[in-house]
């Protein structure tokens, strides 16, 4: 089935009947540096198969993008989990916020 969107050309963009699906998408992938080899790594959570490495960032870019295009040849796939962001957790007493300390005296058992 054919759905009319904007694509862009070489020079300007226009309208056209795309196939449904074809459209691009964005995914959010996750990146560590691994400490024995030194490679980026890299894996699009919740998406199976979407993984990869690279020796430099964009290494790893084109190879991410190969392997989710190999992944989507056959239609969409869709996602096991959502990703939602990263954050920071510290750990220690001094860590503790101040909601979560006691709060008065505290009688011995």
């Amino acid at each position: 089935m054919l759905v009319r969107r904007m694509v862009r050309t070489a020079d300007r963009p226009c309208f056209a009947n795309v196939p449904r699906g074809s459209l691009m998408k964005t995914y959010a992938a996750v990146i560590e540096r691994d400490a024995d080899t030194g490679l980026y790594v890299g894996w699009v959570p919740g998406f199976p198969g979407a993984h990869s490495q690279g020796e430099t960032l964009d290494e790893l870019h084109g190879n991410l993008r190969e392997v989710i295009e190999l992944l989507l040849e056959d239609g969409d796939v869709p996602l096991e989990s959502e990703f939602v962001g990263v954050q920071q957790v510290r750990v220690g007493p001094a860590a503790e916020p101040e909601s979560a300390r006691p709060t008065g005296s505290v009688g011995r058992l």
